[in-house]
């Protein structure tokens, strides 16, 4: 399934509210916070034996991954917010 079609009404209404490129970012971001949620729940179970309440380090860097492309996505709306 296209990824346009599985996040149809999510892209209506942030396309709506913020034009067609901006509104696709948004609902990326969003994406992007759903999972850094679902990691970081996993995390909580897999814990590394080395550093106890720590995640593994393979949680780790996914984290560190999703977070780098938020903040990428978020410098993007940015630069196109209007003035």
């Amino acid at each position: 399934m296209s990824v346009l079609v599985k996040h149809r009404d999510a892209l209506e209404v942030h396309e709506t509210m913020m034009g067609s490129s901006n509104g696709r970012l948004a609902v990326a971001l969003d994406i992007l916070t759903d999972a850094l949620a679902m990691v970081g729940q996993h995390g909580v179970y897999c814990q590394s034996t080395r550093f106890p309440g720590k995640p593994t380090l393979d949680i780790a860097f996914v984290v560190e991954q999703i977070g780098d492309a938020k903040e990428l996505l978020q410098s993007v709306l940015e630069l196109n917010r209007p003035a």
